[in-house]
């Protein structure tokens, strides 16, 4: 069994919810209309760099203090409660592990403070793939990176959609929603990775 995981809301906790609207004064639901979905997207899967992504981040073109911001994503990152632990145990089984995540170079500060590495690499960033979920090849460029089948594979990630994909392709996916309810759907797969959990 190859285990695929999601990096934000999954391994990690998302700053995007409550650490970037602080920075910026306002409530996320305030905060999303005025930015550049697009943008993100395109910072997402490489095809802007950083100050592509500064000047076009929100809708109206406005300047702000981006490094302050960088500086607010850095110090946010952090584990979601209980899988740094739940990571542990599964290297210390031995399970093979990847990140599969929609992610711009920032991952870089992400692996930097919490070294997400010593348990799964960073393998299919999309910003080195050019790929995001749920777009089907993103699955299918994992598995044959990996010389394995879809069915081989195990892909974990919060949001409903992106597992919807994951199993069109033929991986076994499980909805994020939480450590220990992840601990209890991974010690339940045939495979056993989690034997005794």
């Amino acid at each position: 069994m190859i285990l695929l995981l999601d990096a934000m809301g999954t391994v990690v906790a998302e700053p995007f919810v409550d650490a970037v609207p602080a920075f910026f004064g306002t409530s996320l639901a305030d905060l999303v209309p005025q930015l550049s979905y697009e943008t993100w997207c395109a910072f997402e899967c490489g095809d802007i760099d950083e100050d592509a992504f500064r000047r076009r981040f929100f809708r109206d073109g406005r300047d702000y203090d981006h490094a302050g911001l960088v500086a607010t994503l850095r110090d946010a990152y952090r584990y979601v409660r209980g899988m740094e632990e739940l990571l542990a145990d599964l290297a210390a089984a031995g399970v093979d592990m990847h990140i599969l995540s929609n992610y711009p170079p920032w991952y870089r500060m992400i692996e930097d403070k919490l070294r997400v590495s010593r348990y799964a690499a960073w393998s299919f960033v999309s910003c080195d793939t050019g790929l995001r979920k749920p777009d089907p090849e993103a699955f299918r460029y994992a598995c044959r990176h990996l010389g394995a089948s879809p069915a081989d594979c195990v892909f974990v990630d919060d949001r409903a959609d992106n597992c919807a994909a994951a199993r069109d392709v033929g991986l076994r996916a499980i909805q994020f929603e939480g450590a220990r309810a992840l601990r209890a759907s991974l010690a339940a797969l045939p495979e056993r990775p989690l034997a005794g959990a």
